[in-house]
């Protein structure tokens, strides 16, 4: 418990999300008093022991409206000392009623016009190619598959959404006869795109996760590699391990100070294995899916976002443990069963050291289970 945090009031959005429940432990360390929002009662956070405090309301990306309009009357009734994000879209409402919801709570979000440029993958490529970091070469300004082919991009490219996450609208393409094929069979408004070059995929995917406080200093950062994906064509990693990496951080720090942005950053990357460079993809503007390994390795991001707020300087938190690995089990089961390279990938399968559940233990089963449930659900309802 931290004196100088004690009883302070933290509402956590997105209490289906594995990062809330780890922040959630986190606040409670420091003697914070915890709530948390959630959707469903087999939400990650419902089902755990931790929050002190929970809310059934309507916290779901297929209910925007729903989820907005209970963010702003929780954070209006001026009951919360700090208000935290989970996902893009509770961040997009946080951020776009800042201005507003300010006089009644600390929120941790970037203001408006930060958070919708950054947002914007094409941005964040200009940003990287005019100040000569490393990204897959972009065609950031094109209106049509014409202006894609009068550029000097070379196939293999991918088309993908310049807003969103995830593989939802991700598209390789091998040639040009495929472009236009692909623009028209899916309806592809070409100017929402973001247009760059195929990086092979022998390379490993990695994160970046900093903290920058109101000044602009970065104050800790941590990185990890994804070793496994579900989907496997290009979903979220469900094996990641804490990895040391020095340019990353130099490009990630770089970066995030040329975009002005602060608080829990998260900047995705690949390493191109042509020549071992990591390249930029995009940033997140929130605590990230693997927070836990940040947890895990030393870093204590929910201290450093109340000393930002109430302390006069924020702890320096650079050294962390690397070799962590965090396992999403039951996602993981799904990779075994659909990939063709189950008795082929490293770190093995079957290899279990260094490694922690990322929801499950011991002493609190119950978001372990939920998630299985939740998922089940969810597998039932899109078929």
């Amino acid at each position: 418990m931290d004196s100088r945090f004690a009883g302070k009031k933290i509402l956590l959005l997105d209490g289906l999300t594995s990062q809330c429940l780890e922040y959630t432990k986190a606040f409670n360390g420091l003697g914070c008093d915890t709530t948390v929002l959630c959707d469903d009662r087999f939400d990650t956070c419902y089902a755990s022991k931790h929050p002190k405090h929970k809310i059934l309301g309507v916290s779901s990306v297929r209910d925007l409206k729903g989820t907005e309009e209970w963010i702003l009357k929780l954070v209006k009734s001026g009951e919360y000392d700090v208000v935290i994000p989970f996902t893009e879209y509770s961040a997009t409402i946080l951020s776009h009623h800042k201005k507003e919801l300010s006089a009644y709570a600390h929120l941790i979000v970037n203001d408006q016009d930060v958070f919708d440029y950054a947002q914007d993958k094409n941005n964040v490529m200009k940003v990287c190619m005019e100040n000569d970091l490393p990204c897959p070469m972009t065609i950031y300004d094109a209106k049509s598959v014409d202006d894609i082919l009068a550029s000097n991009i070379k196939f293999p490219i991918i088309l993908k959404p310049s807003h969103g996450f995830g593989s939802h609208g991700f598209h390789k393409i091998g040639t040009k006869e495929e472009l236009a094929a692909c623009v028209e069979k899916f309806d592809i408004d070409v100017s929402e795109m973001v247009v760059q070059e195929y990086i092979p995929q022998e390379g490993l995917n990695v994160a970046d996760n900093l903290f920058v406080d109101k000044e602009g200093n970065t104050k800790s950062a941590f990185t990890y590699a994804s070793y496994r994906f579900y989907p496997i064509d290009g979903g979220s990693g469900v094996l990641n391990e804490t990895i040391d990496r020095k340019d990353i951080h130099d490009i990630s720090t770089q970066l995030v100070k040329k975009m002005g942005l602060h608080g829990p950053v998260g900047v995705d990357m690949i390493i191109d294995a042509r020549d071992d460079t990591p390249k930029v993809l995009e940033v997140n503007l929130r605590p990230i899916a693997c927070a836990k390994l940040g947890f895990l390795s030393g870093i204590n991001t929910a201290q450093q976002i109340m000393e930002d707020l109430y302390a006069d300087e924020v702890t320096p938190m650079q050294q962390y443990k690397t070799g962590i690995r965090v396992r999403r089990s039951q996602i993981d089961w799904m990779w075994f069963i659909k990939s063709p390279n189950r008795f082929k990938t490293k770190p093995s399968w079957f290899d279990r050291r260094n490694t922690v559940d990322q929801l499950f233990s011991w002493s609190d089963p119950g978001p372990w289970f939920a998630f299985f449930i939740y998922g089940f659900r969810k597998f039932l309802r899109e078929r």
